[in-house]
């Protein structure tokens, strides 16, 4: 593979992490937490806040609401009665044509008619919803990130008189940037061989035996592996407290002393953690961890494994400061910590990289317990299901077998989807943890770090090396 084409290969890569990342996680988690935060607190927020439409615009939609109602229904008759008709003709016709149709038709037609009714039916009560509400648009709250980014670039980025510029107006850029870069050993799908991305790999083939130009889906695919994450990241935990220290307020310099405190703590706990991981998987890279669950199975389902996922978890809660470990802001005790004196977009960086390290933390999660990119069943030709069978569709020439072959690149497309779908389960987890559980006191986080968490992961360091031993 030339130069350029590397190049462009990585800027790509680079440029679909910061797109997802940064321009679709990092947004949603926003909305996610105004919403929940709003609902809860029985105030105005993304769930109520609406946009007035003008009254045409309403009476339009007013009027649109019976033919809708109407298409979903008729939709869904005409559905059943196509699968009247095909039963029918698979029963009583000896040539599968009715009304001059053939059974394939109606096999396409049922799920076609049943989606366009599900479709109609959803637009009439949204219709609805707008109409009944006064002529208000809400959209799920979705205004309210850009509204929040608007908010953010054009507030008064207001910096106190005796702060130190310098460290203050760096301290959200040493925050942002390390929780951004960490993404780029994390390998989001197998590897696409360029000269077969549109072209279907057969089963029997091995990949590795293809004469073609291998372009890896993670931006950096470096021997040290996940060892970079935890020395690039580490270095967020700088600016916190330099935020806190730079501010110029006693409350920010508290909450930065109680950040750096937790962070490196958990940092310590979060790096034994996952060593069990490195003695099962044998190496340090990401991609060849992933690879392993693939032909193995996936990290969780190892028993020495359990307990480490559970404490990668607390970890990495703790890790990325959100409740029930966010005292370093904690608002009853120290108004907003090293938070309290930033404002504009200093502060939507230090609300970013908190988003962002929810992302990266629950992306090496999906990596270390859960396959990475791996989808049950799913090779590099397609999916391979178990047993050897196939089941001859009545009425048409199409056979339903054990293997659905695909294009490359709808492999790698799955891949990416299946991944991105684990982290989005991982991201609700925390959400959730977030609204269910109460701040804990600084002291109680420091004893579960040094007297919980710490030892049981050295414990189950020798449990691991103690099954490995057993299994050889």
């Amino acid at each position: 593979m030339s130069t350029t084409g590397i190049l462009i290969a990585a800027v790509a890569k680079i440029l679909f992490v910061l797109l997802v990342v940064v321009g679709a996680f990092a947004p949603a988690l926003v909305w996610a937490e105004r919403r929940q935060s709003a609902m809860m607190q029985d105030r105005v927020g993304p769930h109520r806040a609406g946009i007035p439409l003008p009254k045409g615009v309403v009476a339009m939609l007013d009027g649109l609401r019976a033919p809708l109602r109407a298409g979903a229904y008729l939709s869904w008759f005409g559905m059943f009665l196509a699968v009247a008709l095909l039963a029918i003709l698979l029963l009583f016709r000896e040539e599968p044509v009715l009304f001059g149709l053939e059974a394939k038709v109606y096999y396409i037609a049922i799920p076609v008619l049943g989606l366009l009714g599900l479709v109609s039916m959803a637009g009439y009560k949204a219709h609805t919803k707008i109409v009944e509400g006064g002529g208000t648009i809400t959209l799920l709250g979705l205004l309210h990130p850009l509204a929040d980014a608007l908010k953010m670039i054009w507030k008064e980025d207001f910096m106190p008189p005796k702060a130190d510029k310098f460290l203050f107006s760096i301290a959200p850029i040493i925050t942002l940037i390390p929780a951004i870069a960490s993404f780029a050993v994390i390998p989001f799908a197998d590897v696409l061989y360029l000269d077969y991305w549109d072209a279907h790999i057969p089963f029997s083939t091995d990949p590795a035996t293809l004469e073609s130009a291998v372009v890896p889906l993670q931006i950096a695919s470096l021997n040290v592996g996940i060892l970079f994450i935890f020395a690039v990241a580490g270095t967020g935990i700088i600016g916190a407290a330099v935020g806190g220290y730079a501010s110029d307020n006693k409350y920010s310099l508290m909450g930065g002393i109680r950040a750096a405190s937790q962070m490196v703590s958990y940092e310590v706990a979060l790096g034994l953690t996952i060593v069990p991981c490195f003695m099962l998987y044998n190496t340090l890279r990401l991609e060849e961890m992933a690879a392993y669950q693939s032909e193995n199975f996936w990290g969780i389902v190892y028993p020495p494994l359990w307990i480490p996922f559970i404490l990668y978890l607390t970890c990495a809660i703790a890790e990325t400061k959100r409740i029930p470990f966010d005292a370093p802001e904690g608002e009853s005790e120290l108004v907003g910590g090293y938070l309290t004196e930033y404002s504009g977009m200093k502060f939507g960086m230090f609300f970013t990289g908190e988003f962002v390290e929810v992302v990266v933390l629950s992306a090496l999660a999906t990596v270390l317990f859960f396959g990475g990119w791996d989808i049950p069943f799913l090779t590099h030709g397609g999916f391979d299901l178990p047993f050897d069978w196939e089941i001859a569709i009545p009425g048409t020439n199409w056979v339903l077998e054990d293997q659905i072959p695909m294009a490359h690149w709808g492999v790698l497309a799955i891949q990416v989807g299946g991944f991105l779908a684990k982290i989005v389960v991982f991201v609700w987890f925390q959400l959730m943890v977030r609204w269910s559980l109460p701040r804990f006191r600084y002291d109680q986080i420091m004893a579960l770090c040094w007297k919980g968490v710490l030892p049981l992961a050295l414990i189950n360091i020798l449990i691991m090396a103690l099954w490995i031993l057993g299994l050889s």
